[in-house]
């Protein structure tokens, strides 16, 4: 097959291809390769399908010369299309479907079918997952009529309902869960598609069979009763998908947070939380194909930092198991009180903090004795305080991670007041640093390096480094907008639509509107709008810092 390499950071790669045929293929020989974990594959660390790429994402920026090489050569050297598992390509899943959608006159106008030419269209033809992203459960459709070929919204909703029937492109979706969406909405289902209890937790599984059947009506043209959704196996047999309850934020266990018990009643009581406290490990990769991403700590580096000071050493790029848990507390407020005699470190933002109203330094470890209440106030500058214990916040993990994703709704329960978060045992290991300073957080402009993205040749770039941005306050872990001078397209990518490509941290996306949008920790797994810029791992970390009203502005790297 025919293919090339695009740039996608100092850790990550895209290798084109024709189709989506050719992705997944690819995906499939590549995902072969990197289980064998044997010479340059070692080095990679997850991949994701998009409609028209594989992103290959590195452990480190080291050796990625040779995986690209590696993954050129593979690719121009496929001729066979690797088949999905036997188990998975035979199983049919049907979906009732209400087509009752806000955009169903559109897409009967854009496609010059009637309204019932439109629904006999989406039920008339078996659909395809191809890959999944932008949320958990959102799976890409193929295969369906050609004649449903439709661009997406020229403007985005800032919220699309579960269960909600859509279509963009060459590809039908279902919005697992409310969330914002620019595709062109025909229906509604009632029909569990992601639900973290259920094992598998996607009802659509890459190669899975789909059809969608209308809801409103018999055979023979009457209206029936809601259906549930069903599943149709190897064997021929039918049975109901009704899922397990879709609890958001649930665990792997019965119980929201691990007790005391066997662990000596050491943990941390939550006084106040502040505007936002969230637990935070390295994250869960491993997901992509079900859209779940990796998430973890939005800056790694002081999350690390702060494990170091209380003596837990990691290697980030070969963990074993889940992480070491700590709190990631946005603009301070954080409050607790210490069950057990406990070693403690701050990293990140420096904010005020106190111990029963004696300060504590920022960057270094603390002792904190039974009963002992620690107080952070907000940062001066910076935006995410982390605290480090030793042993870790030893919550429950959910699906492999004790990090909250607040994009997917994967992860434990937000920490409440009055709540206890046990701590874990210590580590074999012992602090080895006394104190760790680093480099504060600017509170004036602040300077991004990048490096060019994938499709750095769709926009006009020139003077972009010239330019000034503004935060905006609709900035969170999923992505800071940034508000100012619209970049622009070129005239020959002015009205093309980017087939949906996998994504990676500090990804700086283009929307339509043209104000650029950098991706954080909790960023969807693929995204449609040309990314024409990638941040260095340093710029990061200072983008996980950046408040609202902040100036910004791009560089281009010269290491890049």
């Amino acid at each position: 097959m025919e293919a090339r390499l695009l740039p996608m950071g100092g850790a990550a790669l895209l290798v084109e291809v024709a189709d989506t045929d050719a992705a997944l293929a690819l995906r499939a020989h590549l995902a072969s390769l990197v289980e064998r974990a044997t010479g340059v594959w070692e080095a990679v660390d997850h991949l994701v399908a998009g409609a028209r790429t594989v992103l290959v994402v590195l452990r480190d920026a080291r050796g990625s010369s040779d995986v690209g090489r590696e993954c050129l050569a593979e690719a121009t050297g496929l001729t066979v299309a690797v088949a999905p598992p036997e188990d998975v390509a035979a199983v049919m899943v049907e979906i009732p479907v209400r087509y009752d959608g806000p955009d169903l006159d559109e897409v009967a106008h854009l496609t010059g079918l009637t309204r019932d030419a439109v629904v006999r269209a989406h039920t008339g033809t078996p659909w395809r997952v191809g890959f999944g992203g932008f949320a958990p459960g959102f799976a890409y459709l193929v295969d369906g009529d050609e004649r449903l070929r439709v661009s997406r919204r020229s403007e985005p909703r800032s919220r699309v309902p579960a269960g909600s029937v859509a279509l963009a492109g060459d590809f039908s979706g279902i919005y697992p869960q409310d969330s914002p969406g620019g595709w062109q909405l025909i229906g509604t289902t009632d029909a569990v598609i992601w639900d973290v209890d259920r094992d598998p937790p996607a009802l659509l599984a890459p190669g899975t069979s789909v059809r969608f059947v209308d809801a409103g009506q018999t055979p023979s043209g009457g209206p029936v009763a809601p259906a549930t959704s069903s599943v149709t196996g190897t064997d021929g047999t039918t049975r109901p998908l009704d899922g397990g309850g879709g609890r958001e934020g649930g665990t792997d266990e019965a119980a929201p947070l691990e007790g005391l018990a066997g662990r000596g009643g050491r943990g941390l009581e939550v006084l106040a939380t502040g505007p936002l406290t969230l637990v935070e490990d390295l994250g869960r990769p491993g997901l992509a194909d079900v859209g779940v991403g990796r998430s973890g700590a939005a800056d790694p580096t002081a999350y690390l930092l702060g494990l170091r000071l209380v003596g837990h050493l990691l290697d980030p790029h070969e963990p074993s198991g889940p992480a070491p848990a700590s709190l990631e507390a946005t603009l301070g407020g954080l409050s607790v009180r210490a069950h057990g005699d406990l070693l403690v470190a701050l990293t990140g933002a420096h904010c005020p903090a106190d111990v029963d109203g004696r300060p504590v330094p920022h960057g270094a470890p603390h002792a904190l004795v039974d009963g002992a209440v620690l107080t952070l106030g907000a940062p001066p500058a910076g935006l995410r305080t982390w605290l480090a214990v030793r042993g870790g916040i030893a919550v429950a993990p959910v699906l492999g991670s004790r990090s909250t994703d607040t994009l997917a709704r994967v992860g434990p329960p937000v920490p409440a007041v009055g709540d206890v978060l046990p701590v874990g045992s210590p580590p074999r290991t012992f602090p080895v640093v006394e104190v760790a300073p680093h480099r504060a957080v600017p509170k004036g402009e602040v300077v991004l390096e990048v490096v060019p993205g994938p499709r750095a040749d769709w926009c006009h770039l020139t003077g972009v480094d010239e330019t000034s941005w503004s935060v905006s306050s609709r900035s969170n872990r999923v992505g800071i907008r940034l508000e100012g001078k619209p970049i622009q397209r070129l005239p020959t990518y002015a009205d093309h639509e980017l087939p949906s490509e996998g994504m990676v941290p500090g990804a700086v996306q283009v929307p339509p509107g043209g104000e650029p949008v950098v991706f954080l920790a909790d960023h969807p797994v693929t995204g449609g709008y040309p990314v024409v810029a990638v941040l260095t791992p340093r710029a990061n970390a200072l983008a996980a810092q950046l408040r609202p009203g902040q100036q910004v502005r791009l560089r281009w790297s010269r290491g890049g």
